[in-house]
């Protein structure tokens, strides 16, 4: 018999729970994670977010941001407490129109207590009135926030709202989007969706943004400064809005002949993946020092060091393939991630086919031949990377090599509808590798595990027997293939999310 001591502290707690009706005991803390094994600590249990609605006031002189955010909710138990993820200074937090108590803990957590407990089911209005200067924060040693000589961005992947909005930062818990930004007249505020108006007053000037589909805390961006803004609308019928930083400099022409093309291409991958899933597309390049690129929702973040040698419409291409696969169509969790990136990789290679730069096979085959056995490369496991090879150049590679393996096995009429089919079936949602295989499978009738485990599972180069299966290894006189003329510029995306940090 095992017996456990109690101590008489303990005993009077217990004497004090008996004394409290069931239905009271049954509140509990909503988790300080969403359950992700990737990042523990992001996102949070115990209510699910529909819609925010972020009134914004911000001086790109001092980047001092004051805001009060409503998030319309419902919980998803009998919650007692709930944290959200942020770092500002918060002055009021108010739970239904009652004001609540608020502290922090760790990193970045805001933990609310409402003043009376949650069952589940109850639609929430909470409201936090803050301010701060992002710059100035810090979590896990990082910052998201990006200042640039006339303002601030807030642009990164897996994680950026932190530093502009208090939310439940994981892509499971998707949401519409209201954002109001007033900045001092000649400044403009960009973020996600349509515009729905502008007004000015005593020198400052309201920007009211709205996107109107679901969308992830990560995929949610601001940008003030002092933009050019171009607006068209592509052959096909989709709204484009485009900005650049006015103080671009020698990769102004660059930036704007790439994604100035942004109509066309929307247009052009709907015949690969269906219709635009959203309102409007775009991009802006602000004045940053970052590396990267980054698919935020209907308005792409772009560096200007994309365009430092010159046009490069294959970045373009890699993140508007994103407003499909990992916008609209976002991942379950992190380990998900090739969904998101292998097909954005493969729409580059199908892009250079389009070009005649070589075709999405000999990009494969090129892939494959170019990473001998013992390269680090194959260690990646696109299915499954882990956080630290999140944006591994594997992922994207690999994880395109993967597709082509696919498309061979199961044939191209079946493959094309797979590849249109899946944005359809699971758009505005959530999904994973998992469900991507049942699908795949569901649609061309044949069993993929193995073939699914071979590309994406496995820490080591498939042999060559199961790649010429696939027809991605050379032909049996061992000729190397040759470099396919659009790989530099596809190369040159590889860090597109690599220097997020």
């Amino acid at each position: 018999m095992h017996r456990r001591l109690i101590a008489p502290g303990a005993l009077a707690a217990a004497s004090v729970l008996l004394a409290i009706p069931a239905s009271a005991a049954s509140f509990t803390p909503g988790a300080p994670g969403i359950g992700d094994p990737y990042y523990p600590a992001y996102g949070n249990g115990g209510y699910d977010v529909q819609h925010y609605d972020l009134r914004l006031k911000y001086q790109p002189a001092t980047d001092e941001l004051e805001g009060t955010a409503t998030l319309l909710a419902k919980t998803t138990q009998d919650l007692s407490r709930f944290d959200l993820d942020f770092l500002l200074d918060v002055s009021e937090v108010r739970v239904n129109g009652v004001a609540a108590a608020f502290s922090t803990s760790g990193e970045h957590e805001l933990v609310v207590t409402p003043k009376s407990p949650l069952p589940k089911g109850t639609a929430l209005t909470v409201v936090v009135r803050y301010h701060g200067v992002p710059s100035s924060k810090q979590a896990y040693g990082f910052t998201s926030w990006h200042r640039t000589p006339d303002g601030g961005i807030g642009a990164n992947e897996p994680e950026s709202a932190w530093w502009w909005f208090p939310s439940n930062d994981h892509p499971l818990d998707k949401a519409t989007y209201d954002v109001s930004v007033l900045v001092p007249d000649g400044t403009q505020a960009i973020s996600n969706g349509t515009l729905q108006s502008t007004s000015s007053k005593l020198g400052w000037t309201r920007y009211n943004w709205r996107e109107n589909k679901p969308q992830t805390t990560y995929l949610t961006t601001l940008a003030v400064g002092r933009f050019d803004v171009t607006t068209g609308t592509s052959e096909g019928g989709v709204p484009v809005i485009n900005a650049y930083s006015k103080d671009l400099g020698d990769n102004d022409g660059a930036a704007r002949a790439s994604v100035e093309r942004t109509g066309e291409i929307v247009d052009w991958l709907s015949g690969y993946f269906g219709p635009y899933p959203f309102s409007s597309a775009g991009g802006y390049v602000p004045n940053t020092t970052t590396g990267y690129a980054l698919e935020t929702q209907t308005r792409v973040y772009y560096s200007p060091r994309q365009f430092a040698n010159g046009a490069n419409t294959s970045v373009v291409v890699h993140e508007l393939a994103h407003q499909w696969y990992g916008d609209s169509v976002s991942v379950k969790g992190w380990k998900d991630i090739w969904i998101n990136e292998g097909f954005a990789r493969y729409a580059q290679w199908l892009w250079s086919e389009h070009e005649d730069e070589g075709t999405a096979q000999q990009l494969a085959d090129y892939v494959y031949a170019s990473h001998p056995a013992d390269d680090a490369f194959w260690t990646v496991k696109p299915g499954d990377p882990g956080p630290e090879n999140q944006f591994d150049g594997a992922v994207y590679d690999r994880g395109a090599l993967a597709i082509q393996a696919l498309r061979n096995a199961i044939g191209d009429d079946a493959f094309f509808a797979v590849l249109k089919g899946w944005p359809q079936k699971y758009a505005y949602g959530n999904a994973s590798v998992a469900d991507f295989q049942r699908y795949a499978e569901q649609v061309s009738g044949k069993p993929l595990a193995a073939l699914f485990d071979t590309w994406l599972f496995q820490p080591s180069k498939p042999a060559t027997p199961a790649a010429r299966a696939a027809s991605v290894a050379p032909s049996a006189r061992g000729a190397a293939p040759a470099q396919p003329k659009s790989w530099k510029r596809i190369a040159a995306t590889n860090d597109v999310h690599g220097a997020v940090r």
